[in-house]
């Protein structure tokens, strides 16, 4: 049985496995046919964090999968309450096929798959979100900028490189790991006092070392970008972190993505963004709502990678 945690967790083939079936169930998606690789399989969703498009996203994808999906908020469960999270596990695992949680420490995601019968996946979680990293690669294959590594029916570039502005958060953490497993390049501009843990830094480029991956960080926003095709940021104030808005503000003043800073990457570089999105700081209006822009198909693209990464995980329980 696996767990969908952290890419960290995950091969190259493997998460180009899951990337394919996405590809897939959107295709039968987009043509109107049925996709019950799930039949009348039942997915707790365990949001300690609030969510639109993660809710919105599993609960619809298991359901297109021939499944149900059970939203459980904290606030309505005995885990809100103090219950130890390994008893919540075995109890909820004994009577679902398939759990996701959105939590703040990565660490009680950990324990809860270490005491869980069914896959875990990682809904959110402080340190990492990998299922939007899935999503994110997706839209960019659809955009032609990717590894060579599958024939798929769209151009590619040879060596796309990918620019990340803002946060060292688990936006960041996964980039990270998506380039250095894929061994596409990639650098990140964050004030000093927020550059990504220095953790995962040292793993992925250990990665990075196996699949040729070019890995950089940076304080310099207009430095990272120079050559990009792909530019993305995230909010300055993650959840958890509203008391320090206007601190961080202040530390990301000139790591807004705006047309200035999009003019200095690949002419047919595309925009991503995993929302919410504040328009006019960490992203303009105009390249947000801009024609390089590509956040409504990524967001979009959330339902099939999560429905490629269910599928996966059901195919491979032992």
């Amino acid at each position: 049985m696996r767990h969908f945690l952290t890419l960290r967790d995950f091969s190259k083939e493997e998460i180009l496995d899951i990337l394919d079936l996405a590809i897939e169930i959107k295709k039968d998606f987009n043509q109107k046919k049925p996709t019950p690789f799930m039949s009348d399989k039942i997915l707790a969703m365990i949001f300690e964090k609030n969510s639109t498009r993660t809710r919105v996203s599993f609960e619809a994808g298991i359901y297109q999968l021939g499944g149900i999906g059970m939203f459980l908020s904290s606030k309505d469960i005995q885990l809100g309450r103090g219950e130890p999270i390994k008893d919540t596990a075995r109890a909820i695992g004994s009577m679902v096929d398939m759990i996701m949680l959105r939590t703040y420490s990565h660490q009680r995601l950990e324990e809860f798959a270490q005491y869980s019968p069914v896959p875990v996946i990682n809904g959110l979680s402080d340190s990492f979100h990998p299922t939007q990293l899935l999503a994110d690669y997706l839209t960019m294959i659809e955009c032609g900028i990717y590894m060579p590594e599958r024939k798929y029916n769209f151009p590619y570039i040879t060596n796309p490189k990918v620019a990340y502005i803002g946060d060292g958060n688990n936006m960041a953490n996964s980039w990270l790991f998506l380039a250095a497993k894929l061994g596409f390049d990639i650098c990140i501009a964050s004030p000093r006092d927020y550059m990504p843990d220095n953790s995962v830094v040292s793993e992925a480029l250990e990665f990075a070392k196996q699949s040729g991956a070019n890995i950089s960080l940076t304080h310099s926003p207009q430095e990272a970008v120079k050559g990009a095709c792909v530019i993305t940021t995230d909010t300055w104030a993650s959840m958890g972190q509203e008391d320090e808005k206007n601190i961080r503000e202040k530390a990301f003043q000139g790591y807004c993505v705006d047309d200035a800073l999009m003019s200095l990457a690949d002419e047919n570089a595309v925009f991503l963004h995993c929302f919410p999105a504040y328009r006019g700081q960490e992203v303009s209006e105009s390249v947000l709502e801009g024609s390089q822009s590509k956040v409504f198909q990524e967001a979009s693209n959330r339902l099939h990678a999560h429905k490629g990464i269910m599928t996966w995980l059901h195919k491979n329980m032992v």
